[in-house]
């Protein structure tokens, strides 16, 4: 059996990897509607028609409402869309035209904040988040929060066979996204949980837009040459993107320091009101960053079969990336950009002793340049001005990996384990006083194991171990926003990653029509920032399942997540909060498929 794919480093931003519900050759109908608690309802369909030998039409839809469960006040909506249209089915030229649009409309949550370890205390040493005695507790303002979110994809794609062993395909995608909101993060900056037992509601916003256009040409395919099988896949890509930040001016939201009383601006830890009403002036902060980037890429992997029992992988990439990032403000425009240029690289040798096994070994490369994702999310090598930066470097990943697969029991089991080292390489990280060099390192040991399959003809297990050790090589200096401070957290384990986690899901099948499954999950205590600081405790999920046949057309599903009504929290934030996750949720599924 082929091993399972090695775990190399995403690529360079962006790539044309999504996977759309594309035509197919037949006429189906399939849909679905979720009930559930906390007002949960979703409703889906998945439409094909076939209205020419050679070309097809399909329609997918989707509405989702949802409360959350353990959580007062919060409420996620959404609706989507995604109509396709492809010509030439069957034959060696296919043409494909796809349009996907989703929009959101939240009440966000705005997490649980960190408490202090002591009321005298004006620094974090290990502390966790403190909901005042009612995990329910939601510290935002319905009068004041929302999050919309908006994007609309457009695609074509042209893919022609050549012969039977080589294929030509271009994928032309245009793509406009957008967020707006105002939310709440439960901020403890002034020791007020200490001193008043109260909550700043500090304000968050944002409103922007990004547009993209990718072109990617590929050419894949096998051939032999010198006595060798091989497997390739060549192409180039190129990508303008732009985005364009701004945000709100939000008046009436300074009190950083909270007395007893300061609403709505503050709020209690123990008993915090979403309906307090907001009597601030909010309106648009059309300063902002206009940020531009432009990639070009070109790339060749290939597989080659040196005999029956090993296989080579050879992959190479070259990109180009140059952003320009304009700022804003009152007094002027700061203008700052960045030309980069680098290779990235994989090898990976596979070793096939036994039909029913497979060892393998692989290396793989790959590179984060400065700015590399325009201006959203978070970004560890941010291009941006403001401080003395000396040199703007791609962040490099390395990533060593060494693993194996056996199917046993007469192929009823599937057993894989591997061994991994991920490195990350010129980071930005503060080394003095207003400035910043690519010099920072991190690196992450890592070990997974796995078993999948059937134990019996009606009893199914899947079950897998992951053991990360992470650590901050050179983290640098502390500090933000260039001015240092005391410390170091050289040596400190990594956000966000667990050493232990385990997860455990078995299915049975108790007559024909009906099964019922469960498993556990355990993920261990993980730390939010850098500095370890503050953390986010372990903990283990429970969950449930049954389904069962109505008939060849309709199916139905019970699925209980959080089947104990466990609080704990699945994201640990480096300042502030840390994110609950969903309390005990209900969900029941009718299915159905003509």
């Amino acid at each position: 059996p082929p091993p399972p794919p090695p775990r190399p480093p995403p690529p360079p931003p962006p790539s044309l990897n999504l996977v759309s519900k594309t035509p197919k050759q037949q006429d189906f109908l399939n849909g679905g509607f979720t009930y559930g608690s906390d007002q949960t309802r979703r409703y889906v369909l998945d439409v094909n028609r076939q209205f020419l030998d050679s070309a097809a039409f399909r329609l997918n839809l989707m509405s989702h409402e949802q409360n959350v469960a353990g959580r007062d006040a919060v409420n996620y909506d959404r609706w989507g869309v995604a109509p396709s249209l492809t010509f030439g089915l069957g034959t060696p030229t296919r043409v494909n035209f796809s349009y996907y649009h989703m929009e959101s409309d939240d009440l966000p949550d705005s997490g649980i904040p960190y408490g202090y370890s002591s009321a005298s205390a004006t620094a974090h040493k290990h502390d966790k988040p403190t909901d005042g005695g009612n995990s329910d507790n939601f510290y935002g303002l319905k009068d004041r929060d929302f999050r919309k979110t908006r994007a609309d994809i457009s695609t074509i794609s042209i893919e022609h066979d050549l012969n039977d062993n080589m294929t030509l395909k271009n994928t032309l995608r245009h793509g406009n996204t957008g967020q707006d909101y105002i939310l709440t993060q439960p901020d403890d900056s002034k020791f007020n949980v200490n001193k008043y037992g109260t909550v700043w509601r500090r304000a968050n916003s944002r409103v922007s837009t990004t547009e993209t256009t990718t072109n990617q040409t590929d050419l894949f395919g096998e051939f032999q040459a010198l006595g060798f099988k091989h497997n390739y896949s060549t192409g180039l890509e190129f990508t303008g993107e732009e985005t364009r930040v701004s945000s709100y001016n939000i008046a009436g939201n300074t009190a950083k320091v909270c007395n007893p009383g300061s609403i709505p601006s503050c709020t209690s830890l123990s008993n915090p009101n979403p309906d307090d009403a907001w009597t601030g002036a909010i309106s648009r902060n059309y300063y902002g960053t206009n940020t531009k980037a432009t990639s070009r890429a070109a790339y060749v992997f290939d597989t080659i079969e040196l005999d029956p029992q090993w296989l080579l992988n050879v992959g190479l990439r070259y990109d180009t990336f140059d952003t320009v990032a304009n700022t804003d403000t009152a007094t002027g425009r700061t203008k700052i950009k960045d030309d980069s240029q680098f290779w990235n690289w994989q090898a990976g040798l596979v070793w096939k002793p036994t039909d029913n096994g497979s060892v393998y070994a692989s290396y793989a490369t790959s590179a984060t340049p400065p700015g590399g994702l325009v201006g959203e999310g978070a970004d560890g090598n941010p291009l941006s001005a403001g401080a003395s930066i000396s040199d703007l470097q791609p962040e490099e990943t390395v990533n060593y990996e060494l693993g194996t697969k056996w199917d046993v029991f007469n192929d009823r089991l599937s057993l894989t384990a591997a061994v991994f080292r991920t490195e990350k390489k010129n980071t930005r990280i503060l080394v003095d006083a207003l400035t910043y060099q690519n010099a920072g390192e991190s690196r992450v040991d890592g070990l997974e194991l796995s078993a999948s399959g059937k134990i019996t003809d009606k009893w199914q297990v899947f079950a897998g171990y992951s053991y990360l050790k992470s650590e901050l090589v050179d983290a640098g200096l502390n500090g933000r926003n260039g001015v240092v401070s005391a410390g170091s957290n050289k040596g400190n384990e990594m956000p966000n990653t667990p050493k232990n986690s385990f997860s455990l899901w078995t299915t049975y099948e108790v007559l024909p029509k009906l099964t019922v499954g469960g498993g556990a999950f355990y993920v261990d205590e993980v730390y939010g920032d850098a500095g370890n600081t503050v953390y986010v405790p372990s903990y283990t999920r429970y969950d449930a399942m049954a389904s069962y046949k109505l008939s060849k057309n309709v199916d139905l599903q019970l699925n209980v997540q959080n089947l104990t009504d466990k609080t704990y929290y699945d994201k640990a934030y480096s300042a502030h909060f840390a994110n609950q996750a969903a309390g005990r949720t209900a969900l029941f599924t009718t299915n159905f498929h003509f």
